[in-house]
Parts: structure tokens; C-alpha cells; sequence
């Protein structure tokens, strides 16, 4: 199975995800809220971060994902942070603190908040998105309030990129069957590939549109039945936008500390 299979049927996975334990407009909430949480943390004091790990680290167990599995995910946006951070030693060289005669620079500590709040981020909406799916994030969406042009683009845009796979796949198969076991090509033939993909994906597409217009499409979609309200679930809202919260105001580093002396 090449790699255009395996993307196609991680998308169809997602499209008949797991059902909540509960309802997905209060993960949204939750998550958003975590979202806002660790955003805000001042990058200078990314000790603060530690402890907001602890929703990531606990709903995914809860929720049976598994916190490893959510962990080597997230890994995949190492990369794009730490291409994002990499020059902050080198441009804020002033020192902060000392540990031992070991100098941290202030460029360091701003690094580290940058690499922990992508990872925390990202393991947010992946608990997010494996256990709601992205339909049940568009109906809850909507539910809160979100305005209609936003989440349309949005599932237009997910639903679009099966589409595009599709076409891909099957260009694929199409250049297989006449490549006699040929499996390394000129990068000549791969500017044709891709250009004969947009414009195939361009034919689709207005295909597809012609479809919904002929339907009634007026630039909005229904909502769908989204997972209704349950007592199980607002306590569980109430529980983490309260420990959320806390774990961002309340310096607990320095707490224990004092406790500690």
C-alpha cells in the first residue's frame, strides 16, 4: 500500500472517528480555552507551561486515545517550531539566570517556550480531532456561535483534499501500469504530474460545484446532529476550564518552593 492509501484511509478514519465519552461542543470549548491558555503564557517563563501538560497528558488516557501515541503525533510539527525559534539564542543573548556557571541566556528560555507551547497546542487539537472528528467539529462550530462563511471553507476545504487524493491516486495507478516496474522518473515527468493534477482537480471542482448549485447550495451548509448536552458533560467542561485556569494563573513552581523551604 503506497502513501497515497494510507493518507486516503487516515481521512476516511477520521470521517467515522470513535464516539465521544462527551459531548464534542465541550471538548471545543476546552480545548479552545487550553488554546488560549498556553498562547498566553509570557514566552520568558516557560516553567509555567510544564504544568498545563497535564490536560494533554490526562484526557487523552481518559478519553483512551493514549498519551504515547498523541506524543510521536505531535512530533511532526517539531520541525516547523523549531525552525521558528532556532535563531532566538543567537539574537537574545542577554543572560537571565546562572545555574551553577552555566549561563541561560533569555534566548533560550524564549526557544523553549516556543517548543513547548507547539507541542502542547498540537496535542490539544489532535485529542480534539481523533476523538470528535472534523464533521462533529464543524457542527460544534456552528453550535457556538462561529460564523457560517468560516466553518463552510473549512469542511469544503477537508472534504476537497479526499477529492484531490482520489485524482492522485488514480494518476498514479495510470503512470504505474505504464511504467513497466519503472519506479524512479525525471523531475521533468513530475511537473506534468502535478500540473495535470491541478487542472484535473480544477475540472472536479467545478463539477462538484455545478452539483450543489443544482441542489440549492446558497454558500452555507446545514448542521448537523451534533452530540447533544449531557450532565457528564458539562460537569466535564466546568472541571477542566476550572484546572486549566488554575495551572495557567497560579504559579505553582514557586508555590511548592515555598511550601518546600
Amino acid at each position: 500500500m503506497g502513501q497515497l492509501e494510507k493518507t486516503y484511509q487516515q481521512i476516511v478514519r477520521l470521517d467515522n472517528s470513535r464516539k465521544c465519552t462527551y459531548s464534542s461542543p465541550a471538548i471545543l470549548i476546552v480545548t479552545l480555552l487550553y488554546l488560549i491558555c498556553v498562547l498566553s503564557v509570557p514566552i520568558y517563563q516557560p516553567h509555567k507551561l510544564i504544568w498545563l501538560a497535564a490536560y494533554p497528558i490526562v484526557a487523552s488516557e481518559m478519553e483512551g486515545i493514549g498519551y504515547g501515541r498523541i506524543f510521536l503525533r505531535s512530533l511532526w510539527i517539531l520541525p516547523l517550531v523549531l525552525f521558528i525559534g532556532i535563531f532566538n539564542p543567537f539574537i537574545e543573548t542577554e543572560i537571565a539566570f546562572r545555574i551553577g556557571n552555566v549561563a541561560i541566556s533569555r534566548g533560550w528560555l524564549s526557544f523553549t517556550s516556543i517548543l513547548f507551547r507547539g507541542l502542547l497546542s498540537f496535542q490539544a487539537v489532535l485529542i480534539l480531532v481523533g476523538k470528535t472528528g472534523f464533521i462533529d467539529i464543524f457542527n460544534s462550530l456552528r453550535k457556538i456561535g462561529c460564523p457560517a462563511v468560516l466553518t463552510t471553507q473549512l469542511l469544503l476545504t477537508y472534504r476537497y483534499i479526499s477529492v484531490i487524493i482520489d485524482q492522485a491516486m488514480i494518476m498514479k495507478r495510470a503512470r504505474e501500469a505504464r511504467g513497466y516496474g519503472r519506479k524512479s522518473y525525471p523531475l521533468k515527468m513530475w511537473g506534468q504530474f502535478i500540473g495535470q493534477l491541478l487542472v484535473l482537480s480544477m475540472q472536479r471542482a467545478t463539477w462538484i460545484h455545478r452539483a450543489m448549485d443544482a441542489r440549492g447550495f446558497d454558500g452555507t451548509l446545514p448542521i448537523g446532529n451534533a452530540v447533544k448536552w449531557t450532565k457528564s458533560s458539562r460537569l466535564w467542561l466546568i472541571v477542566w476550564c476550572v484546572i486549566i485556569i488554575c495551572l495557567r494563573f497560579i504559579d505553582f513552581s514557586t508555590l511548592i518552593k515555598h511550601l518546600l523551604l
